[in-house]
């Protein structure tokens, strides 16, 4: 069968585009950005973008209600986003996958101690868990990284132990217990890097929820507090003025949508791509 218009290596390319355009433009945010994300001017307060009527070309997507230039924050909210959803990611990813390595390896007590452990958590609704902890703690970017990484462990320790518990009984793997290697041997070498492709597909998809649990909770003012640069405070800001500035709200969602898209993108491209029977397809 021949792939469609919209195949794996289309969804990569554009996907790849999009996320290393936005990484590019948040590792760049001090040499690009325009004007200082946090200089105010009431003068210059509420001016609308460059192509309408009365915005200029220096601020050229315009200003907020304290006359800061909206591209200058957009561009700083990016590293922020980037590096909330690469921390937390990386953050569930280690926890989730050495817990469902234990589980899926070990088996007995151990296996049911952790999936029970993951079911329990797995009923508390992640949003309303991230509410809570950074109500009580306070919004700094440690506590977001903490819980927004610890809020989805359990998806990758239920993929890990399945995929675990089924190699554990291939060839490979008793060939490598009866030549005497140990346990954390096998697991590091035999099964974690079987496992490897699949993890990156679900942890690039991963980022994106999180970055979008993020700005939810910046949006709510659970985050990290204004006047903080993150595209959920600047969605915030412009929600209370959407009739008299609606280009404040409108282009921050244009930057979430763009970032998000691209990395789901990203990560069906890669999984497509991996998948064995597409691949024979093509």
């Amino acid at each position: 069968m021949r792939a469609g218009w919209f195949g794996s290596r289309t969804k990569l390319a554009i996907g790849a585009a999009l996320v290393a355009g936005m990484c590019l433009v948040a590792l760049l945010a001090p040499l690009i950005a325009p004007h200082d994300p946090y200089a105010q001017s009431l003068m210059l307060r509420l001016q609308p973008p460059a192509w309408m009527e009365g915005g200029e070309w220096a601020y050229p997507l315009g200003t907020d209600n304290f006359g800061r230039d909206l591209l200058s924050r957009l561009i700083y909210g990016s590293r922020l986003s980037i590096t909330v959803g690469l921390c937390a990611m990386a953050l569930g990813l280690v926890v989730g996958a050495l817990l469902g390595l234990v589980a899926g390896y070990v088996g007995g007590r151990t296996e049911q101690l952790i999936m029970r452990f993951a079911d329990a958590y797995q009923a508390v609704p992640d949003v309303l868990l991230a509410i809570v902890v950074v109500a009580v703690f306070g919004g700094g970017i440690v506590v977001l990284i903490l819980v927004l990484g610890l809020s989805g462990w359990e998806t990758y320790t239920r993929i890990v132990f399945n995929s675990t518990r089924s190699l554990r009984e291939r060839g490979f793997v008793e060939a490598a217990t009866a030549a005497g290697a140990g346990g954390g041997y096998i697991m590091r070498r035999h099964i974690l890097p079987q496992i490897v492709p699949m993890l990156t597909v679900i942890a690039t998809l991963q980022v994106a929820q999180i970055i979008l649990q993020e700005t939810a909770l910046s949006f709510l003012g659970l985050g990290l507090p204004p006047p903080t640069a993150t595209w959920g405070n600047i969605l915030a800001e412009g929600r209370d003025r959407l009739l008299v500035a609606p280009w404040i709200a409108n282009l921050a969602g244009c930057a979430i949508i763009l970032l998000v898209l691209g990395i789901n993108l990203l990560g069906n491209g890669l999984r497509e791509a991996l998948d064995p029977m597409r691949s024979r397809q093509r």
